[in-house]
């Protein structure tokens, strides 16, 4: 083999153990990314919650609305357990595995106030990845919102596969673009989709039907049994 020939050999290998370490390093990364934040977001859901609920069993917060949640999202259609929710939608909050309801661009409605929009936002991939299966909800699945005192049991109604980010219209009071002109007791989950990415946003809406007191042993709605 001639000089010319070998340093070129010897280039390619280089550069083919480069492309491998590329390789290494960027499956690590997506291991890290989808698997790991997930592992560490989870686990710090539940020391959240676990705290919260503490304070509900031993005090009971002196508002509805304070630092440790308001309290848990339940949508058996996407499989995922109990979700805590606290104020807020940005992302530090978000990644450790939690929902969190907007102060802005506009602000969300709580569950108990008589009229409005309880808008709520939750990862897709990574970091606990709370809404990643919010594509196997359908229209007329239950949506439940647990508090200290009360079971808020909201249907879904209507879905948004697809919309720009900057779309904040579908969290209005009354949701443009759900089908609904008047104000009520509604509740809009958002999301990123496609999958992997954060391109557009997925939306659902549900509006509350009935609400039940919680009883001494928490006993379940019957839509979560």
């Amino acid at each position: 083999m001639s000089r010319a020939r070998s340093r070129i050999a010897g280039a390619i290998s280089v550069f083919g153990e480069l492309l491998i370490t590329a390789g290494v390093v960027l499956g690590l990364f997506v291991v890290y990314s989808l698997w790991w934040t997930n592992v560490l977001a989870d686990r710090e859901a539940s020391r959240q919650g676990d705290s919260m609920r503490d304070d509900w069993a031993n005090n009971g917060p002196g508002a509805l609305d304070v630092k440790d949640g308001i309290g848990f999202l339940h949508v058996p259609a996407m499989k995922n357990g109990e979700v805590l929710v606290k104020k807020g939608t940005d992302a530090k909050k978000l990644n450790n595995g939690i929902a969190g309801y907007y102060l802005d661009p506009i602000k969300s409605a709580l569950p108990w106030d008589s009229k409005g929009n309880f808008t709520l936002a939750a990862h897709r991939d990574g970091h606990g990845a709370k809404f990643h299966n919010i594509d196997k909800v359908r229209e007329g699945d239950p949506i439940v919102f647990e508090t200290k005192d009360t079971w808020y049991v909201y249907k879904v109604y209507k879905k948004l596969p697809e919309t720009s980010k900057y779309n904040v219209d579908v969290l209005q009071p009354v949701p443009k673009g759900s089908g609904k002109t008047k104000p009520g007791r509604y509740i809009t989950l958002t999301t990123c989709t496609p999958v992997f990415t954060s391109d557009y946003r997925y939306i659902v809406w549900g509006e509350l039907v009935r609400t039940q007191k919680v009883d001494k042993d928490r006993t379940l709605p019957d839509e979560l049994r």
